[in-house]
């Protein structure tokens, strides 16, 4: 398989995870017009993977806990590609996605990766269908 349609894939597979993840923790009264959802395609430098990562991990972990309109930070990377990084982000608002922008953590994330991200693609997206299994 094209290492884009491999991509696609994964990204479509991380989107259901993701939302299938976010749902288990928020009520079905949540789920409001108005959230931002999207998925950032990120490519990262290889030699610097794991610095990446662990910046990635403590800004959204920061994001998630003192953020209240940051609802759901997922990442994952492809096993056979592990440079190509994607992060399913729902927030509670635009107004909260900007608020988020505006943080010392995500400026440090952005200013820590700047020379770590090959390319980052910002992709809005809109649930189908959202479905979870009871646990």
């Amino acid at each position: 398989m094209s290492g884009s349609r491999n991509f696609r894939r994964i990204l479509l597979a991380t989107l259901g995870v993701g939302l299938v993840a976010w749902l288990c923790y928020q009520p079905a009264a949540a789920q409001q017009a108005g959230q931002i959802v999207r998925v950032a395609r990120i490519v990262v430098d290889a030699a610097q993977l794991p610095q990446y990562k662990a910046a990635l991990k403590e800004g959204m972990e920061t994001a998630v806990r003192v953020e209240p309109g940051v609802l759901a930070l997922n990442a994952v990377y492809e096993k056979e590609n592990p440079t190509h990084v994607m992060v399913l982000e729902v927030y509670a608002s635009a107004a909260a996605y900007q608020a988020h922008l505006q943080t010392p953590h995500f400026k440090k994330y952005k200013a820590t990766t700047k020379d770590m991200v090959k390319s980052l693609e910002l992709v809005d997206v809109e649930p189908i269908a959202l479905a979870t299994k009871a646990k």
